[in-house]
């Protein structure tokens, strides 16, 4: 009796012992599966089999990107993805990104392209592929008209709003330490705390807050410019040569049509005051 259920136990040992092998090299197979294909990008060849290109863009950042009261994407940005999605041949699937995760959706492969108000700069073509720019912008400052601020040095030792992951944040933290920043996740976060006096001005792309103070008239962009001259691309997962070639091309083919500044005129001219041309904004 015990030999027959020393028998069993062995044979009852051996069974579950070769179940844990099959089921930890099914694991693994699927580890590995699951590894590829969150490595994986999309070249243009797999969006146009797929049928949609996905495309991060902004929810509150109008003129370039933003819901309206209708429920609609709408905007500069959006024009353009609308665009590409037409010239590829398949739908465009929106994601909506914050300034703070928009290199996160590229490496994630929750998205093929970023237009989202997104500024070159060296930080980020280490880790994102840009393709040719379609904007040019510089940081700006705003504050309330009845304290005005019209020179960096008055922001020194002040708190100044900022949105995470922006150029204005990445320009005051490198080129001035002594302002305090408070950032927030979203430009609806930071404009809500700009009118709750939370910090004594705010820094942004320039030519969005020329657009934010037309409807707000107690403030000013006392610091139209600051720092240097950088530019807004489209972009890509690092190494995604097939769709960055492809969006290279794309830019330059609606540049020669004049696509940008019929963009400009329809999407940011009504937003923008006397003090902005196409040409301060539009690359030709």
């Amino acid at each position: 009796m015990k030999k027959y259920s020393l028998k069993k136990l062995m044979l009852f040992l051996g069974i579950a012992a070769s179940l844990t092998l099959v089921l930890s090299a099914c694991g693994s197979k699927s580890s590995q599966s699951s590894t590829s294909s969150s490595n994986r990008t999309s070249t243009v060849q797999q969006i146009k089999k797929r049928g949609t290109i996905r495309i991060a863009v902004f929810g509150d950042l109008p003129p370039y990107g933003w819901v309206n009261k209708q429920g609609q994407r709408v905007g500069y940005d959006l024009t353009l993805a609308r665009q590409i999605a037409k010239d590829l041949k398949v739908k465009p699937k929106f994601i909506q990104v914050n300034a703070n995760n928009r290199v996160d959706a590229l490496n994630s492969n929750k998205v093929d392209l970023v237009l989202a108000n997104f500024t070159v700069t060296p930080e980020r073509k280490q880790v994102v592929d840009f393709a040719s720019p379609y904007m040019k912008v510089s940081v700006g400052v705003v504050s309330p008209k009845t304290n005005p601020i019209t020179n960096v040095s008055q922001l020194q030792g002040k708190n100044l709003i900022v949105t995470k992951g922006t150029t204005a944040e990445n320009y005051f933290t490198s080129k001035q330490p002594n302002v305090k920043l408070l950032k927030f996740d979203s430009k609806t976060q930071q404009f809500n705390a700009l009118k709750n006096n939370r910090g004594v001005a705010l820094a942004d792309d320039n030519s969005y807050l020329y657009a934010w103070v037309k409807n707000q008239p107690t403030f000013t962009v006392g610091i139209k410019s600051i720092g240097p001259k950088q530019y807004i691309a489209p972009a890509v997962k690092k190494g995604n040569q097939s769709l960055l070639n492809w969006t290279n091309k794309e830019i330059k083919s609606l540049n020669g049509q004049g696509f940008f500044e019929k963009d400009y005129n329809s999407q940011l001219k009504p937003f923008f005051g006397k003090e902005v041309k196409p040409g301060d904004i539009i690359i030709k």
